[in-house]
This record gives C-alpha cells, structure tokens and sequence, in this order.
C-alpha cells in the first residue's frame, strides 16, 4: 500500500538524519587531534549579531595539534578569545596580532576516559531517536486503513529491520570514535 511506504520512507528519512545529526556531535568530541569542527557552535557578537565563529574567520588545523582562527577583521580577536574562553571547551586560546593560535594539550588517561564516556552518552541518544521514530511509525502503521493484518505485520518488521541496521551504525560510530579517542 502507498500509505505504509510513505511511513516507511518517512522513517528512513529520520533515522538516516538521527545518525547524521550523531555524526556531527561525535565530531565535535576532540580526540587530540587539531580539527576545525571542534569549533563547530562557538558564537562570536559581530556588528551587534550573534554569528558563529565560522562565518567571521577562516578556522585551519595546519599540524596535528593547532588550530589557526584568522578573522576577516583584526578587531574581532578579542571577542573570538572570549567566545572560545566562554565555549568552556578546555582550550586557551593565544593571539599574535594577526590571528587566533590555539595549541591542542595532550589528552591524559582520565580525559580520554571521560571522553569516551561522552561518546557512549552521545551514542545512547541516537539510539534513542532511532527507537522513537520505530514507536511513532509503528504508531501509525496500526493507524492505516484497509492495511491486511500481513502488509502491516511486513511493514512492521521492515522498521524493525531499519532499526536494527541503525543500531548498528551507531555502534559502530561509537567503536570507531573510541578507539580514535584512546589512540595515543
């Protein structure tokens, strides 16, 4: 029936959004290495308007520890130290005039532990909002009139399998970002 493929089109669409959404907050869990997406959500006041820190300067990770923030403006240097200062994010930004350095520490046992404990935490929440959207879908399948009881039992089990095959991804999001995490 058209109306069960819309539902399960419809879930697809949301569980592939689900990992893309993990994706981009594991992203953003530092692993020691010097990436531009660690600033991704720092905000900088730009001529009276809040504009993330990747609209206002060119964000470059030149070596594997540093990250290099050249504003299009040399007087936004201080407010762009402020932001990543605010941010909270366990980096001390320096600035030589022209640019913002900042130098990536070394992570120690206990961070890369905390770290993957945040990996895991993130993790759950995809599986989450992949688990949901098979509730809401499955919602509504039972809502669909003149369904037979064997196209929403098929229908059924093919968001079963969706959800499984997500949850797989996920986990092996989560495997992989460990193990980047714990590399030294």
């Amino acid at each position: 029936m058209e109306e069960i493929e819309l539902y399960l089109d419809d879930a697809r669409d949301r569980m592939v959004k689900s990992i893309n959404h993990l994706g981009n907050e594991l992203t953003k869990i530092r692993a020691g290495k010097a990436s531009p997406a660690m600033l991704d959500g720092i905000i900088v006041p730009y001529y009276g308007v809040n504009s993330p820190l990747s609209q206002v300067a060119s964000i470059t990770a030149p070596e594997p520890r540093t990250l290099f923030i050249k504003p299009w403006e040399k007087q936004l240097i201080p407010e762009i130290e402020k932001a990543i200062m605010a941010a909270n994010i366990g980096l001390t930004p320096q600035s030589d005039g022209q640019q913002v350095i900042i130098n990536i520490p070394m992570l120690t046992e206990e961070r890369r532990k905390q770290l993957v404990k945040q990996v895991h935490g993130e993790c759950e929440n995809g599986k989450i909002s992949v688990r949901t959207v098979r509730k809401e879908t499955n919602e509504l399948l039972k809502k669909v009139k003149g369904a037979s009881e064997d196209d929403l039992k098929n229908a059924e089990d093919e968001v079963q399998k969706l959800t499984d095959d997500y949850i797989l991804r996920i986990d092996s999001l989560m495997k992989k970002k460990e193990v980047e995490i714990m590399t030294v």
